[in-house]
């Protein structure tokens, strides 16, 4: 019986330790999660990426880039990771978007049209350390160079040149000074100007609509002018052969000393006025008046109308 409470007690004092071992554990768990999760927030243990490069600023205001790849550490007080770049190709849109941009043609059309730019970051001090927002500026310097010679061509050049047009910008691109006896893009900003697409060049739908709408009416303008040309040609041939049935008839029955019979001249004309007459049918009524002691061949003619 005096052995229980000494075992009771044992019991006791094995568990509490157990207790307190285990609270220990929890504790010291959570103080070293706490602390991974305050350099993780606080990026003192960062990671540097292939093809990546960061950019750190110190306490006394200096800017260094770290391009090693791997683990670093830094100050979490006295050192502040600035921005993280990239230094893989990059792509760049004209009007800062994939969508296609208005532009006007040295004729004053407006075309639509979209390009890519393609570059690579290889001086980390001229973009990130010389330049405040590299980004913004050289989207601003690129839209200018390639609007400045996209707007200096004509609409045929813009829509059946194209090729000359990219590798003419391009080159702009690549090695012309932004400004007279300034630094170009891939001095400025330390990049490397890899390629230039021009994606397209159209004209808008409204004047796309328009250009249809003209060439439907040129064609049908053409379809009228090559059938009065027909129909003018069959008039003359036809006036020709009358000409000639006429000289033919005037020989045969013309008088003996080769003078025109001039009742044989106002019988013909009566019988072309007559037929006029005939085909005229639209309420407009036209009179012949023959006059055969008149000194032309021809008669007289009187039309009238109501």
């Amino acid at each position: 019986m005096s052995n229980e409470p000494k075992n009771k007690f044992l019991n006791r004092s094995f568990v509490n330790n157990q207790v307190r071992k285990f609270v220990t554990l929890i504790t010291v768990c959570g103080l070293l999660y706490g602390l991974a999760a305050v350099v993780y927030a606080t990026k003192t243990l960062y990671k540097v990426k292939l093809n990546y490069a960061v950019v750190l600023e110190e306490f006394g205001g200096n800017r260094r880039a770290v391009t090693d790849v791997g683990w670093h550490v830094r100050l979490p007080i006295f050192t502040r990771i600035e921005q993280e770049v990239p230094l893989m190709n990059q792509t760049l849109f004209l009007g800062e978007s994939d969508e296609a941009m208005k532009i006007i043609s040295k004729e004053n059309v407006a075309l639509w049209t979209s390009g890519v730019l393609t570059y690579r970051i290889y001086d980390l001090d001229k973009w990130a350390i010389e330049n405040l927002a590299p980004l913004p500026l050289l989207q601003g310097d690129f839209d200018g160079i390639a609007k400045d010679i996209l707007q200096a061509h004509t609409v045929d050049r813009l829509i059946s040149g194209r090729e000359k047009i990219k590798e003419k910008i391009f080159t702009a691109l690549k090695s012309r000074p932004i400004n007279k006896g300034g630094p170009t893009l891939e001095k400025k900003y330390g990049i490397e100007v890899v390629s230039f697409v021009l994606k397209e060049t159209r004209f808008g739908d409204k004047l796309i609509e328009a250009t249809e709408e003209k060439k439907r009416r040129e064609l049908i303008a053409e379809a009228e002018n090559y059938a009065a040309d027909q129909e003018a040609e069959r008039i003359r041939k036809l006036y020709t052969a009358y000409l000639e049935s006429i000289r033919s008839l005037q020989a045969t029955l013309g008088n003996p000393d080769g003078s025109e019979n001039g009742m044989l001249f106002d019988f013909l004309v009566q019988q072309k006025w007559a037929s006029a007459y005939e085909k005229n049918q639209t309420g407009q009524n036209t009179f012949v008046i023959q006059n055969s002691k008149a000194p032309s061949p021809f008669g007289a003619e009187v039309k009238g109308g109501k």
